[in-house]
Formats: structure tokens, sequence, C-alpha cells
């Protein structure tokens, strides 16, 4: 006998088995019919004349194969020859159906809806939403100002005369912050004491307060040689100080003084175009940005005093106070 004629006699005989494990596992089930229109007996007996099929009901003798469905579908050289006898559902195929999970995409959840404020997706810190005492605010702040003084994190402690913490009231409604100290600052140990510090004292005065109304720091706490600009790793070293100011003292708006606390606080930069246009801190507090009272004593133009003036107009208005009738 041919190779072909073997592999289609095996074939069969495969066949043969699987319709014979479907009629019984039916007959034990109960089921009342079959596609065709022969007993569920009789197709055995025809698939294997010399045996009897086991009563209806009745477990299958010691050696038997117990009937059972079949788990695996029919391989496509197979699935025409079958189709006409595959089996009516059992009484059980709608309880299974009924149980069965729903296909994968249907168990997917539903997408939620993305946060209202999308400026800013990450959670705002606990200590923004904390509601603090005055005093408190004073006895974490003090605690603060002693880390500072004892930090060590990067090389602008080494020839530092003495750490430039804050000045101002800590419940203050305005936060100023500035790029770092310069040489009076570093003498003195308090921030904008010269002629920088002189003129945002002169345009905190146009805002209607006094200069210890606000609450004024810088991003590094120790003076850069030469009065350079902060270098990226002191900025990364210092801005968690900053961040815990603002946390404590809890501002309803923060200014910042030129290009470097914009790009602490935000990682962008160009403050010639920034300007005057609100952003927002940790989803929380809204921030005016505007040029360094160093750049208006450099370019005392009337376009420049104008610009700063506008700005802290915008912040005045943003509190909801009056706005006095001159310039800074």
């Amino acid at each position: 006998m041919s190779e072909l004629d073997d592999s289609a006699r095996n074939e069969l005989a495969e066949l043969a088995r699987e319709i014979r494990g479907l009629v019984e596992w039916h007959e034990l089930c109960g089921a009342s019919g079959l596609p065709s229109e022969a007993s569920p007996r009789e197709v055995l007996g025809l698939l294997d004349p010399g045996r009897a099929p086991s009563p209806q009901g009745q477990r299958p003798t010691q050696g038997q194969r117990p009937p059972q469905p079949p788990q695996q579908p029919p391989s496509p050289a197979r699935a025409d020859s079958r189709a006409e006898t595959r089996p009516a559902p059992s009484p059980f195929s709608r309880q299974e159906a009924q149980a069965a999970p729903p296909p994968a995409d249907r168990q997917r959840e539903p997408q939620r809806d993305p946060p209202l404020l999308s400026r800013d997706p990450a959670p705002r810190d606990v200590a923004l939403r904390e509601t603090l005492s005055v005093e408190e605010k004073v006895r974490r702040l003090a605690i603060l100002d002693a880390e500072v003084k004892s930090c060590t994190a990067c090389v602008l402690c080494e020839k530092r005369t003495k750490t430039v913490f804050a000045r101002g009231k800590p419940s203050a409604e305005i936060c100023f912050i500035g790029e770092g100290p310069g040489a009076d600052e570093d003498a003195q140990g308090e921030p904008f004491v010269g002629k920088a510090g002189q003129l945002l004292d002169k345009m905190i005065g146009a805002m209607g307060m006094q200069r210890d109304d606000v609450y004024i720091c810088n991003i590094v706490k120790c003076r850069p040689p030469e009065n350079r600009e902060p270098l990226p790793p002191e900025v990364a070293s210092c801005l968690p100080y900053l961040t815990q100011q603002i946390e404590i003292v809890q501002p309803k708006v923060i200014v910042t003084l030129g290009n470097v606390p914009l790009k602490a606080l935000f990682n962008v930069q160009g403050i010639m175009k920034l300007r005057g246009t609100w952003r927002l801190y940790k989803g929380a507090i809204p921030v005016m940005p505007t040029y360094h009272p160093a750049y208006v004593l450099r370019n005392p133009t009337a376009q420049v005093r104008g610009d700063v003036w506008n700005d802290l107009k915008l912040v005045m208005k943003q509190l909801g106070k009056a706005i006095p009738q001159r310039g800074a």
C-alpha cells in the first residue's frame, strides 16, 4: 500500500476515534439527538461493529477511554469532512457560554478623562495643600535655614562668606525669586541688599507695599564666583531648599526675576519672550516672570521699566489689589 494510502487510513482512523468520543460524550450527557437520524448507539455500531456501546448515563469500564469533548479544533485538511458530523450543542453549552469571560477588548476599563489641569500633570505636593500657622511657618523656615548654613552639597560652599537664605514675611502673598547672592548679599547674609535690591524695594513700594511685606529668596544660597550664573549642578543641589521654602510660605503668587529662576522652575528660558505671561508652579501657584532688577539697572529705558511695571500690575490684579497710579 502506498504511503498516501497509509496517510489517508491513519487520518480516517483518527477521525473515527474523535467521532466515537463525541458520540459517547453526547450519550453520557443525555443528548436527545445527533446531526444525523441515527441514534448514538447506531453511530457507534457503524464505527465499531464489534463493540457494544455503554448504556446511556453509565460510566465506562476500566481500560475504556472516557468520553471527552474534543479539546483541539480540527486541522484545515479535515475541516470540510467534519463539518457534517459536528454535534448539536450540549445542554451545558449555554451555561458555559454565559460563564465564559468577555473578549479581551471588552475587558478593558473605560478610559478616564484627563485631568482638568493639563499644564502640569504632576500631582500637587501635600505641603501645598496643608494650612500652616504663622508660628509653624517661622519654625519650619528656621530649621531649613540651619540646614542651608551647614550645606556642602556643591562647590559654592567653599568660598562663601555667609549663606543667603531669605528675607521678608513668612506669610507673604508674593514671593520674589532671584538668581543668587552678589558680593553685598554674601557679606550680609541677606538677599537683595545691593543696588539691585534697592531697585527691587522701589518696585515693591510702587505696588503699595513695604519691602518686608513680601518674601524674597534666590535659586542658590551661596554666591557664585565673580557673580556668574549658577551652573546646573549647583542649581540642582540648591533647588530642594527653594522647593521647601515655597511649600512652607505658601504664597499666592510667585514673581521670578530673570532667566535663571525661570529655567530652574520650568526648564524654559527666554525672558524677553516669556515675561508678562502667566505660568503655573506645581499646578497650584501662578508665576509671573519679569526682568531682574540688575537688568533694569543696565538697561534703564522707558520700555524696560514699563514692561516691568506692566508685569507687576498683572500680579496686583491677580491678588485683587488696587493698582497705584505710578511707575516702578
